[in-house]
Parts: structure tokens; C-alpha cells; sequence
């Protein structure tokens, strides 16, 4: 029920949310965490409602879509979580984000495979889906030859970088496909532009 609800409530916040951040990219990373979680010690009940909650305090949604950190809390007290169970939570929806360098590392196996299925939906065919709304969203253009700030760009300074940042095995097995996957779209994009 609890999860049900979670659900219903981030469904409706994120459903039509505009720059990738959306209910189907939580879906997808809900899915891949229960994959990521299969044969693990984690608790699947916490990968999955942070699987759910991630994206709510995220800084590049709209502001009428995101949440406070506290906003977060207080619905999972109204959903009846648990004391232990609502830190964990948070706990690994404040530490999953690339931010930065990308080097911060959950504590815990649950906030491990909810940060590499985050990561996954972010490489890949999706990923680069994502790459050009995202950057749409906001006004970026495509490419810039000059090397300033593009969606092409975003895969240097991120994206290639999440193979290599993955934390589980399972994590890392599927980002190899994905990432050799941009690296091919990459050599093609740049074969059209200069011709």
C-alpha cells in the first residue's frame, strides 16, 4: 500500500515534468533497481521507494514540480515509513546525485543500486534521449564547435564518465553496452556534422 501510494503521488507530481526528470524516467529507474537488487542483501523495499522519491528535491526540475528536502520527509511520515526506513531514504536520495565530480558514494548496498539504475537511465539509448530534452528544456543547443556548453558537451563532462562509476557488478555489466552505445552514436554525430 505504502508503495502504491508513493507511486500515485510521484506519477502525479512528475507526469508531464519536461526535461527528462519525468514519471517514466522513474519507472525505469524503480524497474532497474529491483533488477539491480535481485540476488543482493538489499532491502527491496527501500531500494524501491527511493527509487520512487529520487527526483523530487532535484535541483533541475521545474519549481513547481520540485520538492523540498523536508517536503519529501514529511510525505513519507504521511505514508506511515518508519523512522529507520524514512533515513535510509533520504539518506540515499541525498546522496545519489551526480553533482560535481560524480564521486559521492552511498553508504549503504540500497542507495548503491538506486544511484547505478539512476546512472543507467542516464547512458544508453535513453540516456541520449534524455541528453536532447533535457538541453531543450533549457535553451542549450545541440552542439557548439567551440566546445561551450551543449548537450553534446554534457556527454563529456557526465556521461561517458558513469561506466566507470558504477557500483555494483550487475551496474557495471549493463553500463558497458550502453556506454560503447554513445561512443558509436558520438562518432556518427560528429561524421554528419562535418560533412
Amino acid at each position: 500500500m505504502i508503495k502504491t501510494d508513493a507511486e500515485r503521488l510521484v506519477k502525479e507530481r512528475l507526469g508531464n515534468e519536461g526535461s527528462g526528470h519525468d514519471w517514466l524516467h522513474i519507472d525505469r529507474v524503480r524497474k532497474l533497481s529491483i533488477q539491480l537488487a535481485e540476488g543482493t542483501e538489499a532491502d527491496e523495499f527501500i531500494v524501491e521507494l527511493a527509487a520512487l522519491l529520487h527526483d523530487l528535491p532535484d535541483r533541475k526540475l521545474a519549481d513547481d514540480r520540485r520538492m523540498s528536502r523536508l517536503e519529501v520527509e514529511t510525505m513519507l511520515t504521511s505514508l506511515s515509513v518508519g523512522d529507520d526506513e524514512r533515513t535510509q531514504i533520504m539518506h540515499i536520495i541525498d546522496t545519489i546525485s551526480f553533482k560535481g565530480t560524480g564521486r559521492t558514494i552511498p553508504e549503504t548496498i540500497e542507495g548503491k543500486i538506486v544511484q547505478d539504475a539512476d546512472r543507467l537511465d542516464a547512458i544508453g539509448a535513453i540516456g541520449i534521449a534524455r541528453t536532447f530534452i533535457y538541453a531543450g528544456s533549457k535553451g542549450t543547443p545541440v552542439y557548439e564547435p567551440d566546445g561551450s556548453d551543449s548537450a553534446i558537451q554534457h556527454f563529456y563532462d557526465k556521461l561517458l564518465k558513469l561506466k566507470g562509476l558504477m557500483n555494483t557488478d550487475a551496474g557495471r555489466k549493463k553500463a558497458e553496452e550502453r556506454h560503447r552505445f554513445m561512443e558509436v552514436y558520438l562518432e556518427t554525430f560528429f561524421k554528419e556534422w562535418d560533412r
